[in-house]
């Protein structure tokens, strides 16, 4: 029935597409990603225009039909052809085995044929990508599946024209059985016929010159290779499943997670190489098949390219992002697995599976839901349990039942392997003892692990019942393939021999440091399953040293779920007007690398507006607009006598990058970035307190030094947010007029060099122009993001589709950001962050005054109402212990009531006659029976044990409204609590290391000074 299903499904596919098209294929001449498309064409009869591409073109073939249908590549462009054919059926076999074999010969034929004879041709010598293929062809029949011609024998022979077709070298040599294999295939006159069509005219030797050609252009720079006496890091992340669009909590769990610190490294000078790809074999990606109707490698192809477009636009930067569903993936799995075997590590034995009486076949896990016997979850899965994340058999199930049919499966017994778990466990013991001293593995990974050998290892399955997989290299259990969770890990491995032919040198090395990034569902398989398999071959595996594991990142309400679509996914975040670089900022400061963390779209436009553009934004653009319009974009000379300005500075900021060092040698990628963060602040609280546009109406001399203090700490701090936000250095690093390459660079001698950051740019260097990194996200935007995306992925899809598709690849410029879409059709109305040009050096731009509408502006501290007030009463609240009452005023000719909860941290008659910050604007709420009219401004150290009052200096009025610099607008005549304002202000009111009170490193002022707190430094205030 599941074969019925699938075939009925490919038949209605086939229908569809087989109209009155006309097909024209796109190609260079002699082109061999051509050939197979058309001799198909040939074969079925079926009209091909080619359109003949100029000279010096490069890329692959094209195909494009009439009806506005596209298909890049060899495989693709010669299966449409077939299926737009009345005679294409005979190409495509409709039995499953058959049909997998012939997938696995194109395979084949695509990933490894065509660019080894490639490489052949360009070294005029035999290569040894090709001798797998070779071997097995040798071995094989013409034609290579079944008794009639398929697309594999057409895929395969078009792969091997260039080497032995009309014209081909001879140097070459080929088996003599691999010869006469393809001397069957050029006596047909419809193989001919094609081979005429892909020419164009041309003579049969441009198939081999242009075979050379494609190769030399690939050969490009060479594979890194360990280096000895340097330090070589290995960086994977876990391997993203291809059976659907990523979400923010796969993004931020696993590759971006691991960019950022493959780009530190290689900002550190090390020796480092980045691997990735997608997982592409199991149950999953057989029922994503059937329920879109196209066979497993055409969705892997599908989901492939959406993934690599989706990182790509993330920026994530792979050495090499490959694929598992490869023929060095299923040599390389079985090597290992062989190599178990001969160990004895291995054993077959019996096993009770569910097997569905309706399909009339075995089950393997992923096509079984039930009642999780943990939680009682009603749709766990028959390997994992979504909601309390149990790992599961299907027979583990409470009323299973049958993805496939909705049958009640019944247990029959059949043969697996299973890896001795219990045998191995000593030698991974010792591994895992060691590298939890020695590789600092955190606390929620040791957690996880130690739960799996406290619990006592068992044998473990790992072969499965299906199709779509590695076979297992045994002749009686040919039809089964090995488990997912035996062969993904694999991919680490195949994905890096995909990168380079030497890839035992990262592999099998004592002078390799292997890391690893994940979420915590897969941290058993990468501690205990993946190293106990490489342990278990006897062999020197590079086994991983240090591990980096994210909690959940959850959505709103609810948790992200690929398989369910909740949550945002990556292709959402395209179709915002929300630049790349602000979403890696916000996932990266909400990394959950201790806990659960939740996305919220108001926090985002929090975090943006109120740090981003308010800090990080505000203080790189006043200091080159400063540089540009009174310097004349040229860094001045620098007098000696003023040097101890920027030492003192240098004081404050080297402890600082040292800092970001070390968290980020330890994998503490948030704390890293909060460091980051916090030297620009560093970097805003010294150009508010040197006045940079005061000293230059009396000292143009010290106000040079100032600016170059600022204007190298900008180039610093492109360097610190590269990991972070690589783009934003990029355009940092073009308004200083340096090279991108200097953003880059976090070298010992670097770092040394942050002690004088006035001299961190040449005196006579001109700046480039000074421009806004980033925009105000007005709240009204944000509150169309999260209408829009309210659904799950699936219920969005028909609306996605018609939706704005907002940013274009935009990574560059905010300019090239288009505007959301109200709810009313109409693009929103996006503030732009101006250029600041006020006399003072201060942003401009904010609209002023009470007409500025709230729900229209940024959420930043103008929006609260600050005064000075005195506590004229206080007394304990007669329904709770821990609250005071007190009566404070605040210059309005009657006090205020507020409570507060400070009755543990202050004594009572320290509260009576203090100088206090009220925030006066808040909505009056009834706290325990008594209406708290406004809130007492505290700072409280960071494990909450010590709290201070946040006082005014000596002089102050009371009633006179505190002031921030640069943030100058009217607040709002009330706080509207559903639209959290101080909520997105508050996570910026900071003490400094001054006990200064701070909003974004801008000092909290009255007319009087500035505002204080007794002891507590770096606290948090609310």
């Amino acid at each position: 029935q599941l074969e019925l299903l699938f075939v009925c499904r490919l038949i209605h596919l086939q229908h569809t597409v087989r109209r009155m098209v006309k097909l024209e294929l796109y190609a260079r001449h002699g082109d061999v990603s051509a050939l197979p498309a058309c001799i198909a064409a040939s074969l079925c009869g079926t009209t091909l225009e080619l359109k003949y591409l100029e000279k010096g073109c490069t890329g692959p073939c094209m195909l494009k039909t009439s009806d506005g249908f596209q298909a890049l590549f060899s495989n693709p462009t010669a299966r449409y052809v077939c299926l737009s054919s009345k005679g294409g059926d005979k190409l495509l076999p409709k039995d499953g085995m058959d049909k997998f074999k012939v997938e696995e010969w194109m395979e084949l034929a695509e990933s490894t044929l065509v660019p080894g004879v490639q490489k052949a041709l360009a070294h005029s010598a035999h290569h040894e990508e090709i001798d797998s293929v070779l071997t097995k062809l040798a071995a094989a029949s013409f034609p290579l599946v079944g008794k009639s011609l398929t697309l594999a024998d057409l895929c395969v022979w078009s792969a091997l024209y260039p080497l032995l077709g009309a014209g081909a070298a001879s140097d070459i040599l080929v088996p003599a059985a691999v010869q006469a294999w393809f001397s069957a295939g050029d006596k047909l006159p419809e193989f001919a016929e094609g081979v005429k069509l892909a020419l164009g005219g041309e003579s049969p030797e441009t198939f081999v010159k242009l075979a050379a050609a494609d190769a030399a252009l690939k050969i490009g720079p060479p594979p890194k290779l360990p280096i000895a006496g340097a330090r070589n890091i290995m960086i994977t992340s876990a391997l993203p499943y291809v059976n659907n669009v990523p979400h923010l909590g796969n993004i931020i769990g696993c590759v971006l997670s691991a960019d950022v610190y493959a780009r530190f490294c290689r900002a550190r000078g090390y020796n480092v190489i980045y691997m990735c790809g997608t997982d592409e074999y199991g149950t999953a990606t057989e029922t994503k098949a059937l329920e879109e109707g196209l066979a497993p490698r055409q969705i892997c192809d599908k989901y492939n390219k959406i993934h690599a477009d989706i990182y790509e636009w993330f920026g994530i930067q792979f050495d090499q992002f490959g694929r598992t569903s490869t023929p060095k993936q299923t040599r390389i799995a079985q090597s290992i697995f062989t190599s178990i075997l001969d160990n004895k590590l291995l054993y077959e034995d019996g096993m009770e599976q569910l097997y569905d009486e309706v399909a009339k076949k075995f089950l393997a896990d992923r096509f079984v839901e039930g009642t999780c016997p943990k939680c009682r979850y009603e749709d766990a899965r028959g390997d994992q349990c979504d909601a309390c994340g149990t790992l599961l058999n299907p027979t583990d199930l409470i009323n299973p039942r049958s993805k496939l049919t909705g049958a009640t499966p019944r247990t029959r017994m059949t043969q697996h392997m299973f890896l001795n778990l219990p045998e191995i466990s000593p030698r991974l013991e010792e591994y895992i003892s060691k590298g939890q001293v020695t590789g600092g593995w955190s606390a929620n990974t040791m957690a996880i692990t130690n739960t799996w050998i406290r619990d006592g290892l068992k044998a473990r399955c790992i072969t499965r019942d299906l199709q779509w997989g590695v076979p297992v290299p045994l002749e009686h259990l040919k039809d089964k393939v090995l488990y997912v969770w035996f062969d993904a890990p694999i991919g680490y491995i195949s994905i890096t021999a995909a990168y380079t032919e030497d890839w035992e040198q990262w592999w099998k090395s004592k002078d390799v440091e292997l890391v690893q990034f994940m979420g915590k569902d897969n941290v058993p398989f990468h501690t205990v399953i993946f190293p106990s398999c490489l342990i278990a071959t006897g062999e020197d595996w590079t086994l991983m040293q240090k591990i980096s594991t994210t909690e959940y990142l959850n959505y709103e309400d609810k948790q992200f779920s690929k398989s369910r679509g909740v949550g945002v996914f990556g292709n959402h975040c395209k179709e915002t007007a929300v630049l790349p670089e602000v979403w890696r900022y916000y996932l990266l400061t909400n990394r959950p690398e201790s806990a659960d963390t939740k996305f919220l779209w108001s926090d985002l436009g929090a975090k943006n507006n109120n740090e981003l553009l308010a800090n990080l934004g505000n203080f790189c653009h006043r200091t080159l607009s400063f540089a540009a319009s009174r310097f004349a974009g040229v860094m001045p000379e620098l007098l000696s006598e003023h040097d101890a300005i920027g030492a003192e500075f240098g004081l404050k900021i080297e402890p600082l990058v040292r800092e970001y060092v070390d968290y980020l040698e330890r994998l503490k990628l948030k704390d890293g970035l909060r460091i980051a963060m916090k030297v620009s602040s560093a970097g805003n609280l010294f150009f508010q307190e040197q006045q940079p546009w005061v000293v230059l109406k009396t000292d143009k001399d010290k106000c040079a030094t100032i600016l170059a203090c600022c204007v190298g700490l900008v180039r610093l701090l492109a360097v610190l947010v590269q990991p972070y936000m690589p783009t934003v250095t990029d355009k940092l690093m073009a308004q200083l007029g340096l090279p991108a390459s200097a953003g880059m660079d976090l070298s010992d001698a670097a770092l040394a060099a942050t002690a004088a950051p006035h001299r961190l740019l040449p005196s006579g260097h001109s700046i480039g122009t000074p421009q806004p990194i980033f925009r105000n996200i007005p709240e009204e935007e944000i509150e169309e993001y999260r209408g829009r995306y309210a659904g799950s992925q699936k219920d969005d899809a028909a609306a996605s589709a018609g939706a704005s598709k907002g940013a274009d690849k935009g990574k560059d410029k905010a300019k090239d950001s288009k505007p959301a879409l109200g709810k009313d059709g109409k693009p929103i109305k996006v503030e732009k962050a101006k250029d600041a040009k006020g006399k003072d050096g201060k942003p401009e731009g904010r609209p002023v005054g009470k007409k500025a509408v709230a729900s229209e502006r940024a959420v930043d501290v103008s929006r609260l109402d600050i005064r000075v007030g005195k506590i004229v009463e206080c007394k304990k609240h007669p329904d709770a212990d821990s609250l005071y009452v007190e009566q404070i005023d605040i210059g309005e000719g009657k006090t205020r009531t507020v409570v507060s909860g400070l009755v543990k941290f202050i004594a009572m008659d320290k509260m009576v006659g203090a100088d206090v910050l009220v925030v006066a604007n808040m909505k009056p709420s009834a706290m325990r029976g008594v209406t708290s009219e406004g809130m007492v401004l505290c700072a409280s150290n960071e494990d909450k044990t010590q709290t201070e009052l946040v006082t005014p200096p000596p002089g102050s009025k009371v009633g006179e409204r505190v002031t921030v610099e640069g943030f100058t607008d009217e607040p709002d005549e009330v706080l509207n609590p559903k639209k959290k304002v101080f909520e997105g202000v508050q996570p910026e009111l900071k003490t400094s290391a001054e006990c200064i009170a701070m909003y974004t490193g801008v000092p909290f002022k009255t007319s009087a000074g500035v505002c204080t707190v007794t002891s507590i430094a770096g606290g948090s205030i609310k």
